[in-house]
């Protein structure tokens, strides 16, 4: 199994979170079997980018935001921040 940790977030997780994940397993998937509400309007299919997260540490990729429905866990630990606001690309003007 491998550790997320979920740095606080006011509205879906305030005190933070440390939870388990499948590897294979998207982070947006992990978060909402642990009972922490990601928005993922676009049903996990990479159209909305509602489900965004920051990844703090792992992955040893840059830029670190990700779509949490498609970055898919492995054995590495992870921190992630759930950011306060996102943006619905389907159903929002820009």
């Amino acid at each position: 199994m491998t550790r997320i940790v979920v740095l606080p977030n006011e509205n879906l997780c305030p005190d933070g979170a440390v939870i388990e994940a499948e590897p294979g397993e998207s982070i947006c998937r992990a978060l909402l079997r642990n009972h922490i509400e990601i928005e993922h309007a676009c049903e996990m299919s990479c159209a909305c980018t509602t489900c965004h997260v920051i990844v703090r540490e792992g992955y040893d990729l840059e830029p670190d935001s990700r779509l949490s429905c498609q970055a898919i866990v492995d054995d590495e630990d992870l921190v992630v921040e759930i950011p306060r606001y996102t943006i619905n690309m389907v159903s929002e003007r820009h």
